[in-house]
């Protein structure tokens, strides 16, 4: 989820923000909601990118993204989650185990379960062109098939090249 590079969570303020742009004193915002209310935030607030943000896992690679954390949601869930952020720390533990079952149980906190019942909550609302899929691109598709192409070419060397050592040598 590329898009997710724009928007942000600014700590001590709720909600998220749409980055808008950077500038010497900080960075200008616009909140994700109906308001659409436009800040500077100084270069002193904590602002965390949600494409920068992951979740503990017991796997080798220890962490996911947010972004896949949120496409798990939204494949599984759609737009009606059955908890909220004001469920209780048994319910939030199950809707993370059914979204991720590897989560880390020790440093994944209820706490962080609630932002992202929050967050995704928000971002299914003011910005749902997060979870549509990609349209292919011609260059994609183009560079897909050449890649599916490569296999062939391999084959047909290999094949020549057993080909040119089982004939004859010619002296």
């Amino acid at each position: 989820m590329e898009a997710l590079r724009q928007i942000a969570n600014i700590s001590g303020y709720g909600g998220l923000y749409r980055i808008l742009k950077p500038s010497r004193a900080g960075v200008i915002v616009e909140t994700l909601d109906n308001k659409k209310e436009k800040t500077m935030m100084g270069p002193t607030a904590r602002v965390s990118v949600l494409n920068d943000i992951s979740m503990y896992v017991d796997t080798p690679e220890q962490s996911v993204a947010l972004g896949d954390v949120l496409r798990a949601v939204a494949d599984k869930f759609g737009d009606e989650l059955p908890v909220t952020p004001k469920s209780s720390d048994a319910e939030l533990g199950s809707f993370m185990g059914e979204v991720l079952p590897d989560y880390d149980r020790e440093r994944v906190r209820t706490s962080d379960i609630k932002k992202l019942v929050s967050w995704y909550t928000i971002l299914r609302q003011y910005a749902p062109e997060l979870f549509e899929a990609p349209a292919s691109d011609p260059a994609v598709a183009e560079a897909e098939l050449t890649a599916a192409g490569d296999p062939v070419v391999a084959e047909t060397a290999e094949t020549k090249s057993t080909d040119d050592a089982t004939a004859p040598a010619a002296e």
